[in-house]
């Protein structure tokens, strides 16, 4: 059934996602196609598809963020269906409309769920009505620093300051007090503007109040077609810098089993919500001392970090993403088991986190049982300023966290790029860290480690 409606399937994206993207559709019997940039074209996954089309220069505006360019590389080849990993256009809904309008399968939720969830106050708002905790905050955009004033008053300082729209870290801060909250208001408003447009009433900010001592965890979802939504277990993203996960686990070592129930019920009810379709996660702020959560954001695509849900559950989410998409509704034992950590491998300074591209003139990746590499590079290629510098994810498993730490030291250890900058001396370092070893830190670990505050 799969090759009758899915076949061929195009990636558009890049890197280490592409190639993993690539390798289910091929392990499935389907042809896989790439589209590349100039800047990319000697890179693993051009290599490995079974068909690769150049699609503009480096800039990602004239490659992979043209949806023109994308399409008309899907008719040319003749794919079925178009897979948008993460990133780029992955979470851009008038691209999966385009998609569906041309004829072709949309392998994502519907373009009405990302609309939903993609608008961050829209979001936490349909959350609370569901029966999803959030926390204290804005229910309309805040867009002008008085209102901002009067709506911490309310809220009470410390508050997260942050773009409706957008993904990740952007514009993001916490404000103390009211002079802080003016900076913060004002970055955040230059990220809405730069990223969403400006809108005519000025552009869209989000305050909430903050965790002092929080935890990022999220829960993998699936929505099936006979409209179940699965929570197929949660991964702790605690370990950042600059509001970008560096470190993921699961299953994370600070939350209870009562928590972790509560938590996958509520995302269950987030995914009904919006009747999801497809593999997403809903994020969430815990609060570690009082084990107690509120709902973040939703990311409707496949997660960075979804490696370490794939070890703990022995599931391929890309695979469930193509079959959910070709309109089956499998069959899915959502039980974990032992424990996996994914460490983000980037060309950047290990100390300051500065991305630092380059050419590799060594790749040595690390084997090994309970070891996994997820990589976009190999030796010869160049690293360039162009795009993330995510290089490659190096995930470990074991039986036990302890276990799957002690791996990780030595994969870490065995893992060998030289010509780019790159953090491996840092995962190094986190490794020892008594803080991660103990599993009892928060998202201001690398800022303690940094000696930032």
């Amino acid at each position: 059934m799969l090759t009758e409606t899915l076949g061929p399937v195009l990636i558009a994206n890049r890197g280490e996602i592409a190639r993993r993207i690539i390798r289910t559709v091929k392990r499935l019997g389907l042809r896989a196609i790439a589209v590349h940039s100039e800047a990319d074209g000697d890179l693993p996954f051009v290599r490995e598809a079974d068909e690769a089309v150049l699609i503009g220069p480096a800039s990602p505006a004239q490659s992979y963020l043209d949806v023109g360019k994308v399409l008309e590389a899907a008719r040319a080849t003749g794919a079925r269906a178009i897979h948008p990993g993460y990133g780029f256009l992955a979470e851009n809904s008038a691209f999966a409309r385009a998609v569906i309008d041309a004829g072709l399968v949309w392998i994502g939720p519907a373009p009405e769920a990302i609309d939903k969830m993609g608008d961050k106050i829209n979001a936490r708002n349909l959350m609370e009505s569901a029966g999803v905790p959030v926390a204290a905050g804005t229910r309309e955009p805040v867009t002008d620093l008085s209102l901002a004033l009067k709506a911490a008053e309310s809220i009470g300082y410390p508050v997260m300051v942050k773009t409706a729209g957008g993904g990740g870290g952007i514009g993001m801060s916490v404000a103390h007090d009211d002079e802080g909250l003016a900076k913060a208001f004002e970055q955040a408003a230059r990220a809405a503007a730069r990223f969403a447009g400006d809108a005519l009433d000025g552009p869209a900010v989000l305050l909430e109040r903050y965790i002092e001592r929080a935890r990022h965890v999220e829960v993998q979802i699936l929505g099936l077609p006979d409209g179940r939504v699965l929570a197929l277990g949660e991964r702790d993203c605690s370990v950042q810098r600059r509001h970008q996960k560096v470190v993921e686990e699961s299953p994370s070592p600070g939350i209870t089993p009562e928590l972790r129930e509560r938590m996958l019920a509520a995302a269950a009810r987030a995914g009904e919500a919006v009747g999801y379709l497809g593999a997403g996660t809903v994020e969430c702020l815990v609060d570690a001392d009082a084990q107690d959560f509120v709902f973040l954001e939703m990311n409707t695509r496949l997660q960075v970090e979804h490696p370490v849900t794939e070890l703990v559950t022995g599931l391929d989410l890309v695979e469930l993403q193509l079959r959910v998409a070709a309109g089956e509704s499998p069959e899915v034992r959502a039980a974990t088991s032992g424990h996996a950590i994914e460490f983000r491998v980037y060309a950047e300074d290990p100390k300051r986190f500065f991305p630092g591209p380059g050419t590799i003139t060594t790749w040595e990746e690390p084997e090994g049982e309970g070891v996994r590499v997820d990589s976009g590079y190999a030796a010869g290629n160049t690293v360039t300023p162009f795009y993330d510098p995510l290089m490659a994810k190096l995930c470990v498993y074991g039986e036990t966290r302890a276990e799957a730490l002690e791996r990780g030291r030595k994969a870490v250890d065995a893992f060998v790029v030289e010509g780019p900058k790159n953090n491996l001396p840092f995962c190094a370092e986190l490794l020892d860290n008594a803080e991660f070893v103990t599993g009892d830190y928060d998202t201001g670990l690398i800022a303690r480690m940094r000696g930032l505050r």
